[in-house]
């Protein structure tokens, strides 16, 4: 399958001459290569995973699963987020299976061993015999068998992981967006509102390459945006993919009063899934996508807004219902992008604009040097 996958999916993608085409239908359909994604694409990659202010209390531990890996986030003593595996050292047992507060200890339910919140084992009742004090002898040690700990990252309220650790450092990896988004004072803003937009029926990488790009804008929502096209423009700036609108203070307010989005604008990602929307003059949102296998994806948002915003209640719960609609929109086209991965013409990857799209071609570009190896 690998040699189908090395002749076909990326033979007509990495043509050069011309208008350049997209990833073909297989690279969103099948599990062959969602398997390259998870062996190659996102190991080796600073993925995006979760929400610091998801775990207020010490204690506070999420499981998470990315690239086939079950592993949990926990906060410790001292208000820092470990990312471990999340199997017991024993006999692998799946340690947290919700999202709970574990105390000063997490426990396997199987056996008992317990682990501290930085991942140390303190206690394996009987393992080296017949008291429960029987827990050590020359051949296992406690301190030999801690959880195995995941090479994380931690950039204002968002949580990364790079599970290979062979990723670049962490703040060579943020610092194309944090050069984007130099002006915005992220210590400033607040998380007021999550939306979990649950299953969405499409591969991970459509939903990426819909934010990325927009010149689908003024036609999908054109009930709830008023951004004209031609006032954005593309951002290729290393790994971080998007694009921009700057609008006039005349066209927002002209704008305002209907219920529509209608202010300048960034969208920018970092490669291979976080996403981030800046709205001036007092919001920011944040995407995580989470795929679940080929063809399924998981998908939240949370809204944060400016220490001096003047939103009340019945506001946020607006702005909640506007970009619910506004994924919607979104959603409705991504479905319909995956049936149509279907068609045999898909193995062409279609064509891509050489001015809206460019920062979509390099978002494949990306994917299709990440999964390389595995095609070798």
């Amino acid at each position: 399958m690998n040699q189908f996958l090395n002749n076909s999916i990326l033979g007509e993608f990495d043509r050069q001459e011309g208008i350049k085409h997209g990833l073909p239908g297989a690279a969103y359909l099948t599990e062959e290569f969602a398997k390259l994604e998870n062996n190659y694409l996102f190991p080796s990659s600073w993925a995006f995973i979760g929400f610091a202010h998801e775990l207020p209390n010490t204690g506070d531990a999420i499981p998470i699963q990315i690239a086939g890996q079950p592993l949990l986030m926990v906060k410790n003593e001292t208000n820092e987020i470990n990312v471990f595996h999340n199997i017991c050292q024993h006999r692998h047992l799946q340690l947290v299976d919700e999202a709970t507060n574990c105390g000063k200890l997490i426990r396997c339910a199987y056996h008992c061993w317990s682990y501290d919140l930085n991942g140390r084992l303190k206690s394996a009742p009987y393992f080296t015999g017949q008291t429960v004090r029987s827990q050590e002898n020359e051949n296992f040690k406690l301190e030999e068998n801690g959880l195995t700990a995941v090479r994380s990252g931690l950039w204002k309220d968002w949580i990364f992981v790079n599970l290979d650790g062979k990723a670049e450092p962490f703040e060579d990896f943020i610092q194309p967006l944090k050069k984007l988004v130099e002006d915005i004072d992220f210590s400033r803003y607040t998380p007021v509102s999550m939306l979990d937009l649950g299953v969405v029926s499409c591969n991970w990488k459509l939903l990426m390459e819909n934010f990325i790009e927009p010149y689908h804008v003024q036609f999908v929502h054109k009930t709830t945006t008023d951004q004209p096209l031609e006032d954005h423009y593309p951002v290729v700036e290393g790994n971080c993919l998007g694009s921009a609108v700057d609008l006039t203070e005349e066209q927002v307010a002209a704008a305002e009063g209907a219920g529509t989005l209608a202010v300048s604008s960034r969208y920018l990602t970092l490669f291979p899934n976080f996403v981030l929307g800046t709205y001036q003059p007092d919001q920011i949102g944040v995407h995580l996508n989470m795929p679940l296998d080929s063809e399924n994806t998981s998908q939240r948002r949370a809204i944060y807004l400016h220490e001096d915003s003047s939103y009340g209640y019945e506001q946020i719960q607006q702005l909640h219902d506007l970009w619910y609609s506004v994924h919607l929109e979104d959603h409705a086209i991504c479905k319909r992008l995956q049936k149509g991965r279907s068609s045999q013409l898909a193995n062409s990857g279609g064509l891509l604009s050489p001015h809206w799209e460019t920062s979509v071609r390099k978002f494949q570009e990306l994917v299709a040097n990440a999964v390389r190896p595995g095609l070798s």
